[in-house]
Order: structure tokens, then C-alpha cells, then sequence
């Protein structure tokens, strides 16, 4: 009842561009910080590593080996990925363009921030995001998704209706 609530209703629709367009400026503001400020990864990585040791670790074992053997051998991919990630779920969340998988790419994120020991408002973030991906297309309507999904549905259907033939 809850979840066709939040993908049909017009006032959950409402609701939750306005937590869409408030989620994607935070997003969208990180990244610009980030593209024109310079931004390096290898301090928080090294520093959420730190964070794996000691009498009460707050980053677990399994995510630090990740973040030794994975991530900080390739600073310099996310390095990149980082900040161009940000500001490109930033913008998919402002526009209202392909919402779901932007606010799966932004909860992904907010999830390895967790992970790495860092709470700020990646909690909150989280939970927003959460709520836009139940949502599905209701969160986007009052976007270009309105426009963007139409038209790809309209190919699908065109590609299934010419492959019956």
C-alpha cells in the first residue's frame, strides 16, 4: 500500500521532486567543489584505512582490505570518478533524468562514505535516496524522465513489435 503510494500518488510525486532537486544540489555541489577545487582521494582512503585498527574500529576489516589492495592502488581512477560521479548524480537528480539509476549511483556512494567511517549527512542522503528509488518513475515525472523513459519505452516497443514480424 505504501510502496503504490509512493509510485502513483501526484502529492507523493510533489514530495519527492522536492526531496530530488534537494538531494541533487547536495550531490551536485560536492562534485563542483571537488572538478574545480582539486580533490584527492588518497587522504580519506588512507585515513578510513587508519580507522580499521585500534581498541574500537569504526571501518571494518573487510572494507579497509578493499580500500589498501583496491582503491588507493588506483587513487588516481578515483581520483576522477569521484567528483565527476558527484556532479553528474547531481545533475540526473536536478533535471529529473534517468532518477532511478541516479539515485542508486548516489546511494552507492553514500554507502562506501559510510562505510569508510564518515557519518555527516551521508545518513540522511541515504535514506532520501532510498525513498526516490522506491519511487521509481514517480520521482522523475516532474523531470525530463517524463520525456527521457517515454521516448525509450517507445523504442523497446518498436524493436519488440518489428521482432514479431
Amino acid at each position: 500500500m505504501f510502496n503504490n503510494w509512493f509510485r502513483t500518488n501526484k502529492v507523493a510525486m510533489v514530495l519527492l521532486t522536492i526531496i530530488r532537486v534537494y538531494v541533487g544540489y547536495q550531490w551536485i555541489e560536492a562534485g563542483w567543489h571537488k572538478l574545480t577545487g582539486g580533490f584527492d582521494a588518497s587522504g580519506f582512503l588512507n585515513g578510513a584505512i587508519a580507522k580499521s585498527v585500534g581498541e574500537n574500529p569504526t571501518v571494518q576489516s573487510w572494507w579497509a582490505s578493499f580500500l589498501e589492495h583496491a582503491a588507493l592502488p588506483n587513487v588516481s581512477f578515483f581520483n576522477v570518478l569521484v567528483p565527476y560521479g558527484e556532479f553528474l548524480v547531481g545533475l540526473g537528480l536536478i533535471l529529473g533524468t534517468f532518477t532511478t539509476f541516479a539515485a542508486l549511483m548516489g546511494l552507492v556512494m553514500n554507502a562506501s562514505y559510510l562505510l569508510s567511517g564518515t557519518v555527516s549527512t551521508n545518513v540522511q542522503l541515504l535514506l532520501m535516496e532510498v525513498l526516490i528509488i522506491v519511487a521509481a518513475a514517480n520521482a522523475g515525472k516532474v523531470g525530463l524522465d517524463r520525456w527521457v523513459l517515454s521516448y525509450l519505452r517507445s523504442l523497446i516497443g518498436k524493436k519488440s513489435s518489428t521482432a514479431a514480424l
